[in-house]
C-alpha cells in the first residue's frame, strides 16, 4: 500500500530565508516555486522532492511544537486509502486536497498521535518509470 516517500513538507515563516538556507544546505536550487508559498527542491538518488511551505498555510501552529514536517507517502489509489485509514480509525487532519493536475494529497492522525501524509504524485510514478 505505501510504494515510498514522495514528497517531505517542512513550514517555514520567512519562506525566502529557509529557501536560502537549504538551498546551501542541499548545494541545488529549487526546481519548482509557487511564488511567496512554496519551493521544492529534488533531494538524493531517488530525486524525493523536500517542499518548503509558506509557514502561513500551515494548519498548525508552528510555535506551539517542535518540527511540523509532514511526509507524504506515494499510493496509486487516494481515494481506496482514504477510506482504509478512516477505517481503521485514522483521523482527518489535512482533507483529500487537489495540489495541481497529477498531485493530490491528504494526511491523517493515527491513534498513536502521529501525522501520516498519503499523496497520489504522477512525479513518483515518472520517477519509478524511468528506474525501471
Amino acid at each position: 500500500m505505501l510504494r515510498g516517500i514522495s514528497t517531505i513538507s517542512y513550514f517555514a515563516e520567512d519562506l525566502e530565508a529557509a529557501k536560502a538556507w537549504y538551498t546551501e544546505l542541499l548545494g541545488v536550487e529549487p526546481y519548482f516555486e509557487v511564488p511567496g508559498g512554496y519551493v521544492e527542491f529534488r533531494v538524493g538518488d531517488y530525486l524525493h522532492e523536500l517542499g518548503i511551505v509558506q509557514g502561513a498555510w500551515a494548519r498548525h501552529d508552528l510555535g506551539a511544537a517542535p518540527g511540523g514536517a509532514i511526509a507524504y507517502w506515494h499510493v496509486d489509489d487516494l481515494g481506496a486509502v482514504i477510506e482504509r485509514l478512516e477505517a481503521m480509525g485514522a483521523k482527518a487532519y489535512e482533507p483529500r486536497t487537489a495540489r495541481g493536475e497529477g498531485f493530490e494529497t491528504a494526511s491523517f492522525l493515527d491513534p498513536f498521535g502521529n501525522v501520516l501524509g498519503v499523496m497520489f504524485n504522477r512525479h513518483y510514478l515518472d520517477t519509478l518509470a524511468a528506474r525501471s
